[in-house]
């Protein structure tokens, strides 16, 4: 990957080529494409994700979101992407590197989502083998973690099959429709044997 960037100030995020997808920053172009797939797909996503906000779909949302993007990005706190289907360039989901933290942790937090129609695809799996080395190589950092829902049998079977190991249970630990919930927490080590 020939990007160059410098740790305390990056202006933009590359795109990643991966299995069948590719992954790019969002972009104001791809408003119409993401509220209708995140339309279509709220029933779906509900149970796994934070509470919408009542106009999380609108373009004055979508707007606030790419300006909070970016502000991310320039201060080095997280890299937002979309996942693309490599063969027609529809959009598939989102996959968001965040948390970032430097200094002597070195670590960031993962999190994804597909929409219902593509989902159990092998879009998600393919993105979180593409961001791997993007957050390890390009960003530098030692860890790499996510969480899931104890119950959220496909995601932990994604961490699972991309080289994370389980690390444990931590309690109440993100505010999920509504809730504070339990999560399973997942870790992966720059110097963990890939898949």
């Amino acid at each position: 990957m020939a990007f160059m960037r410098s740790i305390s100030r990056p202006d933009t995020v590359p795109v990643l080529s991966g299995k069948d997808i590719y992954l790019r920053a969002p972009q104001w172009s791809d408003y119409r494409e993401w509220a209708d797939l995140r339309s279509r797909s709220r029933e779906f996503l509900t149970p796994w994700e934070p509470t919408w906000a009542s106009d999380d779909l609108t373009r004055h949302a979508f707007r606030r979101r790419l300006r909070r993007y970016l502000t991310e990005v320039r201060s080095d706190q997280a890299y937002p992407f979309f996942i693309f289907r490599q063969h027609d360039g529809a959009l598939v989901g989102g996959i968001t590197v965040s948390g970032v933290q430097r200094g002597v942790q070195q670590y960031a937090s993962l999190g994804y989502w597909a929409g219902q129609p593509f989902a159990g695809r092998g879009h998600v799996k393919a993105a979180v083998r593409t961001i791997i080395p993007y957050v390890f190589e390009d960003l530098r950092l030692h860890r790499l973690q996510a969480a899931c829902l104890p119950d959220n049998e496909p995601s932990k079977a994604v961490l699972l099959s991309c080289g994370f190991h389980q690390e444990g249970y931590a309690r109440g630990y993100l505010r999920i429709a509504g809730v504070w919930a339990d999560h399973l927490l997942f870790a992966i080590l720059r110097d963990d044997p890939r898949p």
